[in-house]
């Protein structure tokens, strides 16, 4: 692959080498983060997540990666966003994004990640992939949305966004 904008894509054919999970825990102005400790994007700062395994549904998939990384279950889950990310090397990866209410238990750091708690409004951008300043805002807000994005390594090159309306459904 070596398409570096989005529009060079034919996306009703692209099709993700691995499809994914992202959570995000948003409570009282504050978000659950975790800083990565292996795998792609590694040292990064994200939200907890993963590969879904064959046979298994995005929700039990997002369920298992946050008990696997953080040691707890999250509560109220809502799915609120999906991305289409395609890498010039050739990778790609379909994620499905949640957000939680709560989650049952105490978040603790295992050998994947470490928790990290944050105010919304003190997200650290700078230690994260570059697409998060674009639509982690979105997540806090409660608001769907749908990704493409092109990268280079750990180099942004191309993205379009999709917001739906806040009084329209998804």
């Amino acid at each position: 692959m070596t398409a570096r904008r989005v529009r060079e894509i034919d996306w009703t054919s692209w099709r993700a080498v691995d499809p994914a999970t992202l959570v995000f825990v948003v409570q009282d102005r504050r978000i659950l983060l975790i800083r990565k400790k292996r795998g792609l994007g590694a040292g990064k700062i994200n939200g907890p997540g993963g590969r879904r395994e064959p046979g298994e549904s995005f929700d039990d998939c997002a369920v298992r990666e946050m008990r696997e990384e953080l040691g707890v279950t999250p509560l109220g889950l809502v799915r609120l966003g999906q991305h289409c990310f395609q890498f010039v090397d050739g990778y790609s990866t379909f994620v499905r994004v949640y957000r939680a209410a709560d989650v049952d238990g105490e978040p603790v750091e295992t050998d994947e990640a470490a928790p990290l708690w944050f105010d919304v409004d003190a997200i650290p951008f700078d230690e994260m992939w570059e697409d998060d300043r674009h639509w982690l805002p979105l997540i806090v807000a409660g608001r769907r949305f749908a990704g493409r994005w092109i990268f280079d390594g750990e180099r942004m090159l191309d993205y379009t966004l999709d917001v739906v309306p806040a009084k329209s459904g998804y």
